[in-house]
């Protein structure tokens, strides 16, 4: 909202009062839309929390505490403690987590608490990624990229530095470039899915029936339709789970590194890893077990997808073409 100037006369003297004018309304930019998603998403997983079966001692004593199981002592005691409280006080826990996680998605939402609300899901992410995902499984060794390894929240987490508030005037080749620069993002999306090739290979996803057997566990209380693709994709992969590691782990290195490839090769690479966390969403979680009962998110899938976005190449700003122009006419 701006103020103009009307000016008029009455019995000789000028007169002057200001009229408010509105700004036209512009669509939001790249940046905004994905902070949006993240909202959304932190909605979605506050609406999970507000089940019945979440201010239930149930949360804590069989949602929680079976994190605590293969982990070393320091990771398992905090856990098993935690667990115990939340079932202790259960409504308390309830409305702690759902109220967290709203409050984060408003304050991302509402653009003047975008830059507190992403801090807080920061902290709030790491906090339970200990907590509530025994730090994904990654010390357990069972660990798998296929039922959301290294952990959802660990991706909420770096949503929200990868999508902070960068200063205005500056331009990057992709949204996740603004806050830390371009070189620094792109070793991110290399870690993340070099990491996801490593614990594609590691031996309990090599085993002859590993991933079958994950696919096949998946298929309780989902519908009928989703639990017999389960069970038809499990039957396939029966004593295939060492071939079908290591092609997924070629297929992630190869989403990993093409972070760094021309733009026609990154936009490819981008799209195979959608499709890849779409099979991941859809198969190895069967959409984040929403469907089957009590879940606390999405999973890992949609979060996988909106990283791409992330990355996605932005096409170049007018100014920028411009200048590009006037320098082949000046060649």
């Amino acid at each position: 909202m701006s103020a103009g100037t009307v000016a008029g006369t009455t019995g000789g003297r000028s007169l002057r009062r200001v009229v408010p004018r509105t700004e036209p309304w512009c669509l939001p930019d790249s940046r905004r839309v994905l902070q949006l998603s993240l909202a959304a998403l932190w909605l979605f997983d506050a609406v999970l929390q507000l089940q019945p079966f979440m201010f239930t001692p149930g949360f804590g004593s069989e949602m929680i505490a079976p994190f605590a199981r293969g982990n070393p002592a320091s990771v398992a005691s905090a856990i098993t403690w935690s667990a115990g409280e939340m079932s202790r006080h259960a409504t308390l826990a309830g409305v702690a987590f759902a109220g967290a996680q709203l409050l984060i998605a408003v304050g991302i939402a509402w653009r003047p608490t975008v830059r507190i609300a992403l801090g807080l899901s920061v902290a709030w992410s790491l906090g339970v990624w200990w907590i509530g995902e025994g730090l994904g499984n990654l010390l357990t060794g069972t660990a798998s990229p296929l039922t959301g390894a290294p952990g959802a929240v660990l991706l909420y987490a770096l949503l929200a530095i990868l999508l902070w508030p960068a200063p205005p005037g500056g331009h990057a080749d992709f949204v996740a470039a603004r806050p830390l620069g371009a070189i620094p993002a792109r070793l991110i999306w290399l870690l993340l899915w070099s990491g996801l090739a490593v614990l594609s290979v590691s031996s309990f996803n090599r085993q002859p029936d590993g991933i079958s057997g994950v696919i096949r566990s998946m298929t309780a209380g989902q519908p009928t339709w989703l639990a017999a693709l389960d069970r038809s994709i499990a039957q396939d992969l029966a004593g295939r789970g060492g071939g079908v590691a290591i092609a997924t782990a070629v297929l992630f290195g190869l989403i990993a590194v093409a972070v760094f490839m021309p733009r026609s090769i990154r936009r490819a690479s981008l799209i195979l890893a959608c499709v890849a966390a779409v099979a991941i969403w859809v198969v190895g979680e069967g959409f984040g077990g929403v469907f089957s009962g009590p879940a606390t998110d999405p999973n890992s899938g949609p979060l996988l997808i909106l990283l791409a976005a992330a990355y996605w190449p932005l096409r170049p700003r007018r100014t920028d073409l411009s200048a590009a122009s006037a320098v082949e006419m000046r060649g």
